[in-house]
Order: C-alpha cells, then sequence, then structure tokens
C-alpha cells in the first residue's frame, strides 16, 4: 500500500500560514515554523485586544467627557446621573464627540439633564 503524503491538504494549510506572516520580521514571515508560532500568537493577541479596545475606548470618552463637564461646572457622575433622571438617552461616545466637534449642543444637553 503506498504511503500518504498528504499533499494539497497539507500544503494549504502550510500557505494560509504563511500567507498570514507575509510581512513580519525575519524567519517568523519566512519559515514555516517560526510562522507557525507568530501567526498564532498573533491571532491570540489580535482575539485579546478587540475585546481591550471597547474598554479603551469608553475610557478615553468618559475622561473627554468629565472634562468638558467641568469647565460647565460640573462632574461626568453627577452628568451621567442628570442625564438619567433627566430621561435622555445618550450614549458616552456620541457625547463624548458632541462636547469635541458642538460644545455648543453639549452645553445645551447638560443644561437640560441639570434643569
Amino acid at each position: 500500500m503506498p504511503r500518504v503524503k498528504r499533499g494539497f491538504k497539507a500544503r494549504r494549510r502550510r500557505n494560509r500560514v504563511m500567507r498570514h506572516a507575509s510581512g513580519f520580521y525575519s524567519a517568523r514571515g519566512r519559515q514555516f515554523a517560526s510562522a507557525v508560532e507568530a501567526v498564532h500568537n498573533a491571532w491570540q493577541y489580535g482575539y485579546i485586544h478587540r475585546r481591550t479596545k471597547k474598554r479603551e475606548f469608553r475610557r478615553l470618552w468618559i475622561a473627554r467627557i468629565n472634562a468638558a463637564a467641568r469647565t460647565l461646572g460640573t462632574s461626568y457622575s453627577k452628568l451621567v446621573h442628570a442625564l438619567k433622571v433627566a430621561n435622555i438617552g445618550i450614549d458616552r461616545k456620541v457625547l463624548s464627540d458632541l462636547a469635541i466637534v458642538h460644545p455648543e449642543t453639549f452645553k445645551a444637553i447638560v443644561g437640560a439633564a441639570k434643569a
């Protein structure tokens, strides 16, 4: 019985790894064994950081809202509570963008929340 060489499937698997490793430094982008490790780590870091990115952006929006709110004489926590009480449902991303791009609209929202 002839041996099984796994030609097509193995080549396709190796090529997929090498395609993902293209552009990596030194052997990590050229040698299969090094590339496998590099690609698996890259996939793992990508998975982790897709989740971390959401946390980091939320922190950034909160910092921006807090800075803008303090120029208007209130704090982030008081503003968010006032928005909730006033039943104004604007998320932090939009609120942060308004604070930077349209400060007069942000001021109006803060005024409406306080009233």
